[in-house]
């Protein structure tokens, strides 16, 4: 499904800024990211266990995957350590660190309205 932006005839939208937003949204609704996305702006600098720990339910091939694509993407940083075992660890850039920020506003928006829609949630079933 692809959805697109449809601006005013009279504002000019830059295709790779549209392309970029779409690609931000798919990725950030994917519930890996969001979680380690939060993960690493508390935790800070953590190891690949400790990721794959603080994430319930993450397997080792998505965690793996998900780090791969937030790193292609400029929101964590990848440090391997020359010991052995090999200890690699991730934490957020500046530009990660920046897009946790902007999804905060999602977390305050939830508690804020979090009892409006659980009630509407238990009268849409309640009809049902």
């Amino acid at each position: 499904m692809s959805v697109q932006f449809q601006a005013p005839d009279d504002v000019t939208i830059d295709p790779r800024i549209e392309q970029l937003v779409t690609d931000v949204i798919g990725r950030v609704a994917d519930k890996w990211t969001m979680l380690l996305l939060e993960v690493l702006e508390q935790g800070g600098t953590l190891r690949f266990t400790e990721l794959g720990r603080a994430v319930d339910g993450i397997s080792q091939k998505m965690l793996t995957q998900t780090l791969r694509q937030m790193e292609r993407d400029g929101l964590v940083s990848r440090t391997v350590h020359p010991v052995v075992p090999p200890k690699v660890e991730y934490r957020l850039t500046d530009l990660g660190l920046s897009l946790s920020a902007a999804f905060c506003g999602v977390w305050n928006w939830a508690a804020t309205h979090l009892d409006r829609i659980e009630a509407a949630r238990a009268a849409f079933d309640a009809r049902g």
